[in-house]
């Protein structure tokens, strides 16, 4: 089936935007919360786990305390001094019900201008520019990543990630999405990216997979791993754990000399694949719309 979809042709924009980015972070990096704050950051679904991302990397560039939370999940009464909300439509129902809730400081980073979060957070950061046609979520939620990787100092790590990116543009996915069923596995901020990634099999394609911490992987999800089945590692992998897949007969995926953004526009890419392989429209995910608005 020939490719016309509005998602792939997004995802091959990715590259440019992390360099934007990058190239445009002091107009941003004023916004977000500064060292040495704590930080709650709130998304739901992909934004969730962009959010997981960024308060490992925060935390683990010793910028301060940073916990992440589902929309629906967030701790009210708990002591911080900034809420960093996630919000490709501005609509999300869980996410405008938290804002109106909270008395603490709320900065909201959105696609959309005119959307009710705008309104109500106190401050925004608008990403217009990278939002998209297709229901699936790729490339506001990279470019979201990249805006907060760039404002916590990794500059030089975001070029190469870029560069990277480009290269995971040319790969060849045929096999990866004629896998059965995948699982991702990542450690600390690349365990967000392996639910991401995640994610996207099971919005576009409607397939089964899985995602897990890398080191909890052996606690029990190994025991599905087999032929014609596949484990993508994202970042380093632990000590041991290549071998373990590897005695499964599970085909392993791993990129370890690309950034790990790098290999979530792989996974991107094979999503798309393995949706078009099976007929379906990777634009228009079943039971899925661009916003979860409830009642």
């Amino acid at each position: 089936m020939t490719d016309t979809s509005y998602v792939s042709a997004e995802i091959r924009t990715q590259p440019d935007l992390w360099r934007q980015m990058n190239d445009s972070i002091a107009q941003y990096a004023a916004i977000l919360p500064g060292a040495g704050q704590r930080v709650a950051v709130v998304g739901c679904g992909t934004s969730w786990f962009m959010g997981m991302a960024y308060a490992c990397l925060r935390e683990d560039s010793g910028q301060g305390l940073t916990d992440a939370f589902a929309g629906s999940e967030f701790p009210f009464g708990r002591p911080y001094d900034a809420i960093v909300v996630i919000s490709r439509s501005g609509t999300t129902t869980e996410v405008l019900d938290l804002i109106r809730r909270t008395e603490l400081p709320t900065i909201a980073i959105t696609a959309t201008p005119g959307s009710p979060i705008v309104e109500l957070a106190d401050q925004t950061i608008m990403l217009d520019f990278a939002d998209e046609q297709s229901v699936v979520q790729t490339r506001f939620a990279t470019t979201t990543l990249a805006l907060l990787r760039a404002s916590l100092g990794f500059g030089e790590d975001l070029v190469q990630a870029a560069k990277d990116a480009e290269h995971a543009l040319t790969v060849d996915v045929t096999e990866l999405a004629a896998l059965e069923q995948v699982t991702y596995v990542g450690t600390r901020w690349t365990v967000g990216l392996a639910h991401e990634a995640g994610l996207k099999q099971r919005e576009a394609a409607a397939a089964w997979t899985e995602a897990y911490p890398a080191m909890d992987y052996r606690h029990g999800p190994i025991a599905i791993a087999q032929p014609g089945r596949g484990v993508w590692i994202f970042g380093e992998a632990p000590a041991g754990l290549l071998d373990d897949v590897a005695a499964t007969g599970a085909t392993i995926v791993h990129h370890p000399d690309l950034d790990p953004m790098a290999s979530l526009v792989i996974a991107q890419r094979v999503a798309v694949a393995k949706a078009l392989s099976l007929g379906l429209n990777p634009d228009q995910p079943r039971s899925l719309t661009r916003s979860v608005i409830l009642a």
